[in-house]
């Protein structure tokens, strides 16, 4: 069993919002998942990411895998924002 932390896309037509999920490699995208570590709202660009790090973490070091853009988020959220 490949246990994966992916995104899963919910919302309307044109107005994604997808939800950080652990879920097995098997299952389709929006199909049936462990856990649900946090969301991801593009249209939002200060405050659109909410995660649950040491879930996240937990998750890891487990052996889950993590995808590009769930890894590329977690970065995003790491980085310290500019000051304006």
């Amino acid at each position: 069993m490949a246990v994966k932390i992916r995104l899963s896309r919910h919302g309307s037509k044109k107005r994604p919002f997808y939800r950080i999920v652990v879920t097995d490699s098997i299952y389709p995208r929006d199909g049936r998942f462990l856990e649900t570590l946090g969301t991801y709202d593009p249209s939002n660009k200060i405050s659109g990411i909410n995660l649950k790090k040491d879930a996240i973490e937990e998750w890891i070091s487990k052996g889950a895998q993590v995808t590009d853009t769930v890894k590329r988020l977690i970065k995003n959220v790491n980085r310290p924002t500019p000051a304006v």
